[in-house]
């Protein structure tokens, strides 16, 4: 499968994490899920949840609220809207605020991990978010004095500096070779992807991810790391809030 789509549907976020409207063909149509030729919709995965929105058609509107991954990309409409026939040309529209607020929340963990690897060593073993909240688990057996305090000011930092944050698709082979491409405990990209999307944090952090991230690491506001959570010997929790 093609990094730019799944199954019959071309995935316009992948390439432009700025578009929020697109037109598109409906290619099928039932209450439990829609599948488009073309979707700006990020489907969820990686701790990003799903875009939400509507699909605009023939004066009638279609409200998006989830997305299911089969062999091919459903969004999920609101219980009880009207759903589009098959053929029918529809207008999408991602809900903004919602989706530049994961973006915010994706990149600031992305800054998170890059500053506990860096300077602690600590791979990661878990992680989930919402909009503008989010923790991240890492295998760090014991929390050093100051810990919270540094990882924040640390984070911080890295936002005022304003590193770009570049997206790329590479051949696994040439992915493979960056060192630390992969931050997280256990290879979570299957061997079966033979071309790998990048996320770089320019000087600090680079990864094989697939989510969706502002342009620059100012743009995510700020860090703070609200709690650190033991989870068992070995391991620790960091929720973040992200702000203005």
């Amino acid at each position: 499968m093609s990094t730019d789509s799944h199954g019959r549907t071309q995935r316009l976020e992948l390439a432009d994490q700025s578009l929020r409207d697109f037109e598109a063909v409906v290619l099928e149509a039932t209450p439990e899920g829609i599948v488009l030729s073309r979707s700006a919709f990020y489907p969820g995965g990686g701790g990003q949840p799903a875009d939400h929105g509507v699909l605009i058609w023939q004066g009638v509107e279609t409200r998006i609220v989830g997305a299911r991954k089969g062999d091919d990309l459903y969004l999920i409409p609101a219980e009880g809207d009207p759903i589009p026939p098959v053929g029918t040309v529809v207008r999408g529209a991602v809900a903004d605020a919602r989706r530049s607020a994961l973006m915010r929340t994706h990149s600031g963990l992305h800054v998170l991990c890059g500053v506990v690897f860096r300077d602690y060593g600590c791979l990661v073993t878990g992680g989930n978010m919402d909009e503008l909240s989010a923790r991240m688990d890492f295998n760090l057996p014991e929390v050093p004095a100051g810990f919270k305090e540094a990882v924040e000011d640390a984070c911080n930092a890295e936002i005022v500096a304003d590193r770009r944050i570049d997206v790329k698709v590479l051949p696994r082979s040439e992915a493979f070779a960056i060192p630390d491409i992969i931050r997280t405990a256990t290879n979570l990209v299957p061997e079966t992807v033979q071309d790998v999307r990048v996320v770089d944090i320019v000087g600090l952090d680079t990864q094989a991810d697939g989510g969706t991230h502002v342009a620059s690491t100012k743009q995510i506001g700020r860090i703070k790391v609200a709690k650190i959570e033991s989870k068992g010997r070995g391991f620790r929790r960091l929720r973040i809030q992200i702000s203005d």
